[in-house]
């Protein structure tokens, strides 16, 4: 959970060593509180809006141990009583530390289950709600590992690499500007 407060609006190459590095000097919300938010604030950097996630991650530290026990909960509506965590995360938290069915939906999630055309919605909460319905629970978890990494490498934001898409036949791709893109096999 830590490591993905650190990751919001920041990219995975730099979020996950700074994880790394300050989970060298704290593994539990005591031990993170024990760190002063100044040197908190140096080892966190590299993430931007370092101040904010500093104060974030004291303020989550001090409610696991106050609500919580010092353990992070597996329901979503404790997990969203936590400053910082939304759905987005506790969805995340869920599904890859708990292992329970959740989906994360993201900016990738969003844009490439639209352009597919699984779903038509605005937002990422409409998202979430519609792909409830159509895609099998067995897959909630790895639907968002797999949309991040496509949606960072091939189904980019902006000129999406259709042309070695594998999935490029089958794509509605809505709000793709250039509908001629087409992949002969």
């Amino acid at each position: 959970m830590i490591s993905c407060l650190l990751s919001l609006r920041t990219k995975d190459t730099i979020s996950l060593p700074v994880s790394l590095a300050l989970f060298e000097h704290a593994q539990t919300p005591q031990e993170l509180l024990n760190i002063s938010i100044d040197k908190l604030e140096n080892i966190i950097y590299k993430t931007g809006f370092f101040r904010q996630k500093a104060q974030t991650l004291h303020m989550v530290a001090r409610q696991l141990l106050d609500q919580f026990d010092g353990i992070v909960p597996q329901i979503e509506d404790e997990l969203l009583l936590l400053k910082g965590v939304g759905r987005k995360t506790a969805n995340l938290v869920l599904g890859e530390a708990f292992g329970i069915p959740a989906l994360c939906v993201d900016t990738h999630v969003h844009r490439i289950s639209n352009r597919l055309g699984l779903v038509n919605s605005k937002t990422v909460e409409q998202t979430e709600q519609q792909l409830q319905k159509v895609l099998p629970k067995q897959f909630w978890i790895e639907w968002n590992r797999l949309l991040v990494m496509w949606g960072q490498n091939i189904c980019l934001p902006i000129n999406p690499r259709c042309l070695v898409c594998p999935n490029s036949i089958f794509c509605l791709k809505r709000g793709v500007k250039n509908k001629n893109i087409k992949i002969t096999i």
